[in-house]
């Protein structure tokens, strides 16, 4: 009998194994940022050929495994690509093709596979490229991808926008476009949603639309620890001023735990990479059980 005993005794013990496994799939250790990059059509000192090495030690330092970008033009992409060569992106010009600003997604490709992928404009007409109908001058969009992490298997929703700067009602009609959208997906997958948002989070009707009644939480609120909070993340070019004005946002929609929350303030002999601070959070997301 005794060999019967150990049989099922180590059955038992594999099975335990099993779900002891399932349960660490079943969640996603990632580093998210989302960077407002300024698009390339400044002057010295703030020239993209300036900016860039600085680009480059400020991600480098951060270490992102994904990162939604805005306002960055098609040959700025490409030079931070060749600066970031673990990463891959999906985007598409605001204007079109290789035209205009990207609300570009750059991605670990050794981690993550992209499942599908789209964009939309923030418009009466959503589908038609560059749609601007809402009396804003600049065309804006929404770029998002649905990811599978190769180490966990979660699967996750990714999704990278830049509001209008001038129109609350604009922002306000984006909102709800996105809060629709992001509803129509009928998915119980996480949903990560990043952005500049040119709202200040907790005190634009924007962030209600959002947040207290479009299902998503901020994780800044969620983190353990807030690092910077003090700071507005728009700095100008400038040293970083303490009214905690936070216009970039990492939202989260389902089920996820937030370790920290930075602003971060990368400067180097007085030089900034962009006129907006990236804002990075370090978060575990849970797969809804089957």
């Amino acid at each position: 009998m005794q060999p019967i005993v150990v049989r099922l005794r180590r059955l038992v013990i594999g099975l335990l194994g099993t779900l002891a496994l399932g349960a660490t799939a079943a969640e996603c250790e990632l580093t998210v940022a989302t960077y407002n990059l300024r698009y390339a059509s400044d002057t010295p000192p703030n020239a993209w050929p300036q900016r860039r090495p600085l680009m480059k030690a400020c991600l480098e330092a951060i270490q992102p495994d994904l990162i939604g970008t805005q306002e960055g033009l098609y040959r700025q992409l490409k030079d931070l690509a060749a600066d970031l060569p673990e990463y891959d992106w999906i985007g598409t010009g605001r204007d079109g093709g290789s035209r205009g600003e990207f609300m570009a997604i750059f991605y670990r490709r050794a981690r993550f596979e992209p499942l599908e992928y789209d964009h939309f404009w923030l418009s009466d007409t959503p589908e038609l490229i560059a749609s601007s109908t809402w009396g804003n001058t600049n065309r804006r969009m929404v770029t998002w991808v649905r990811f599978r992490d190769r180490e966990s298997g979660v699967e996750f929703y990714f999704w990278n926008t830049h509001l209008d700067h001038a129109l609350q009602e604009a922002r306000e009609k984006a909102a709800r476009l996105i809060r629709e959208r992001v509803g129509a997906l009928k998915t119980r997958l996480p949903v990560l949603l990043v952005g500049d948002f040119n709202a200040v989070a907790g005190a634009n009707p924007v962030y209600d639309l959002l947040v207290r009644e479009g299902g998503f939480q901020d994780t800044w609120h969620l983190a353990r620890e807030r690092r910077n909070a003090e700071y507005n993340t728009f700095n100008g070019f400038a040293p970083p001023r303490r009214e905690g004005q936070r216009i970039d946002w990492i939202l989260v929609r389902g089920e996820a735990e937030v370790a920290w929350s930075e602003i971060v303030t990368f400067a180097r002999d007085g030089r900034f990479p962009s006129d907006h601070f990236p804002v990075v959070a370090r978060l575990r997301l849970r797969a809804p059980a089957p």
